[in-house]
């Protein structure tokens, strides 16, 4: 793990967004994960949740609730012997797929990441030799039926980068949120980096509602990595979708 730190907690401004948000409990990006996990072999990382206070106003008086972002504080990492799961499948050449029939989405990932059981997180998956290649999915509640009711993808996007996906010590830059309809599923795609004092992460981000759940999915490299990369990376998002359960 290059760092194993905590994220101190913070409050949630009142924004018309973050007020139709629950309060949210966050485990901030501030670390990566190592290099140890060999294939049928999974990291199970018990992970410290950070706690936000907060003022805004639960969504659907849901209470507290927890998101995560991709990137966790972890203060224990073992492992154990694992057989490949039976959720993932072959898929197109490069890339293997994921179903959730329980929780009603697919994505695929890069051949050869492995998976990171992560408390808190639904999936996760990330590659054992660069740390900062990985790709999570998150799930938290709510009432709402369409991801545009909590805004315009910019603003929405905005406030889960500044809010949810990187530390406030890091220094993060939007650089592109568009909306996307997919069998009139509305879903908002975004492209970001998070600079640290010795990296730059080049991640992207997609978020849709459904099935009672506001659904995040997340993936990002290196950014010296990311030339390599980003089509691989593009692959995955464009591959989210969400299905009726």
């Amino acid at each position: 793990m290059v760092s194993l730190q905590h994220s101190p907690s913070f409050s949630i401004h009142q924004t018309s967004f973050l007020n139709s948000l629950p309060q949210l409990g966050v485990q901030k990006y501030g670390g990566v994960l190592p290099a140890v996990c060999r294939r049928g072999i999974s990291l199970i990382v018990k992970a410290e949740h950070a706690s936000m206070a907060s003022s805004a106003n639960s969504l659907d008086k849901c209470g507290r609730r927890q998101m995560i972002a991709v990137g966790v504080i972890a203060p224990w990492v073992s492992l154990v012997n694992q057989t490949p799961p039976s959720f993932a499948a072959e898929s197109k050449k490069g890339f293997l797929s994921v179903t959730d029939k329980k929780d009603g989405y697919s994505f695929v990932y890069p051949f050869g990441w492995q998976e990171v059981i992560i408390e808190g997180q639904d999936k996760v998956f990330k590659d054992v030799i660069e740390p900062l290649e990985s790709v999570s999915v998150n799930l938290i509640p709510t009432g709402k039926q369409d991801i545009r009711d909590f805004g315009p993808p910019q603003e929405v996007a905005e406030t889960l980068i500044k809010k949810f996906l990187a530390p406030p010590t890091q220094k993060t830059k939007i650089i592109a949120a568009s909306e996307n309809d997919v069998d009139g599923k509305a879903y908002y795609a975004f492209e970001f980096t998070a600079q640290a004092p010795n990296y730059i992460r080049h991640a992207l981000g997609v978020v849709t509602v459904g099935n009672g759940k506001f659904y995040t999915l997340t993936t990002g490299a290196n950014e010296r990595r990311w030339g390599k990369m980003k089509d691989r990376l593009q692959t995955v998002i464009e591959s989210f979708k969400i299905s009726n359960v």
